[in-house]
């Protein structure tokens, strides 16, 4: 995500930071190429000029000029200012002291909106929470299908009446949770392909009948400033509380998240970043800089990890490393965890040093992952136990059941020869390298 941004400005930064000596004239062409770089990624031109006017009057000053790390100490006010641009603090939804909590989505056809309420009603599941989806969007039918798919799909309750109109069937659902016993309403509203009368006075009919504790406006981030204009159209007409921005994974500019918070006064509470259905995470300005500025995210990724890490097969493999004892079904349930943490640019963005323009070149290919899970999948129980008994004769017939080649085989046997060596010089450490609930690759 932001992956042409990032890549412009880590590089600008990267300059700046091999300087020697920091002047004036050095800070002031490279906030040029800042400016530049952030029309570019379609940000708002008053918002870039506001941001780069904030960063030179904090960058030029002698306490930063004449510091041992100028560098260091400007990348940081940019940070900072970045942060703030994205909108600061981390905006939680809190849940209401008296149930149920009732959240209203409103946007625009395209935008995610009905895949984005299951993803919203899964993270609350997570939580604790007993939510209820409710179909009210009957302009468009097959939203009203798509929700209950999704709904059974992630065995998460949804209330719906297609004979009703949807002020009715937003109160019939609040009746139906309060006997249900469920504490979380998300309230699906119709959608149009543009802003028009009609919508509006049904999403104001809506918002009277059922007074949400939120409204949340959901906005698809690829469409950059039609985003930020949708986004101040709704607020002029339909107070809202806070932005959902969905396909952010697609996103290469980023010029509609760095512009919204700005022009609505909105925060941004939720990114979707992929179509699966825990794709979608609270957003944190403050971690989103950094990976922006090649900095990293490892809260995010430890969150990601102990997420996706079951800690009694954690402590199993930790035995087994120490033991010299790891195998192929070892290799193949760490494999399968990674994928459980998302896309593999995703999660290798959030650690500190890689540049997104190393990304880009990387080649990763998620497929690898499954082609070697499939692999392993053919092998006999004898063999993933003791990969040494593969000789030809057997990698040709794994090659055959899992339908790849040879090389494949001889490939993948050769990468867990390597990991296993890595996994030994681990284990010598008696004690002084703890895994907790983390990868070994």
């Amino acid at each position: 995500m932001f992956d042409n941004l990032a890549n412009r400005l880590q590089n600008i930064f990267s300059k700046l930071k091999s300087s020697g000596v920091l002047t004036e004239k050095n800070i002031a062409e490279a906030l040029r190429e800042v400016r530049l770089a952030l029309l570019e990624a379609d940000v708002n031109f008053k918002v870039v000029k506001s941001f780069t006017s904030k960063i030179k009057e904090k960058a030029s000053g002698k306490e930063v000029l004449q510091s041992l790390t100028p560098g260091q100490q400007v990348i940081k006010i940019v940070h900072d200012e970045l942060t703030s641009l994205l909108g600061g603090a981390t905006a939680k939804i809190e849940l209401a002291a008296k149930p149920p909590t009732m959240i209203m989505l409103c946007g625009l056809q395209g935008s995610g909106k009905t895949s984005t309420i299951a993803k919203l009603g899964l993270n609350f599941r997570k939580k604790g929470s007993h939510p209820l989806l409710v179909a009210a969007d009957t302009y468009r039918p097959a939203a009203i299908d798509q929700l209950i798919a999704l709904g059974k799909e992630l065995d998460i309750p949804v209330y719906s009446n297609k004979s009703s109109k949807p002020t009715k069937i937003c109160q019939e659902a609040i009746n139906q949770a309060a006997k249900d016993g469920l504490d979380v309403i998300l309230f699906d509203t119709a959608g149009r392909m543009h802003i028009d009368n009609e919508m509006m006075e049904e999403l104001v009919a809506i918002k009277k009948v059922c007074k949400p504790h939120q409204i949340l406006l959901v906005v698809d981030s690829t469409i950059g400033q039609d985003a930020v204009k949708q986004a101040s159209a709704f607020k002029e007409k339909l107070s809202f509380d806070g932005l959902i921005m969905t396909k952010l994974d697609g996103d290469a500019r980023g010029g509609a998240a760095l512009s919204i918070n700005s022009i609505t006064n909105a925060p941004i509470k939720y990114v979707a970043t992929g179509e699966k259905a825990d794709a979608l995470e609270l957003f944190h300005p403050d971690r989103m800089a950094s990976r922006i500025l090649g900095m990293g995210d490892i809260v995010t990724l430890v969150e990601k990890t102990q997420a996706g890490v079951d800690e009694e097969k954690a402590k199993q493999l930790e035995e087994k490393i120490r033991k010299a004892s790891f195998t192929l079904d070892d290799l193949l349930q760490q494999m399968q965890q990674l994928k459980n943490m998302g896309p593999l640019d995703q999660v290798l963005g959030m650690i500190p040093g890689i540049k997104s323009s190393a990304l880009k070149h990387a080649n990763l290919d998620e497929k690898q992952l499954t082609r070697m899970e499939v692999i392993i999948k053919s092998m006999t129980r004898q063999e993933r136990e003791h990969p040494s008994i593969i000789n030809g004769s057997r990698r040709k017939r794994i090659a055959q059941g899992s339908g790849t080649q040879t090389r494949d085989i001889n490939l993948l046997l050769k990468q867990f020869e390597q990991t296993k060596k890595l996994m030994a010089s681990f284990g010598k450490q008696k004690g002084k390298l703890k895994y907790g609930k983390g990868f070994p690759f």
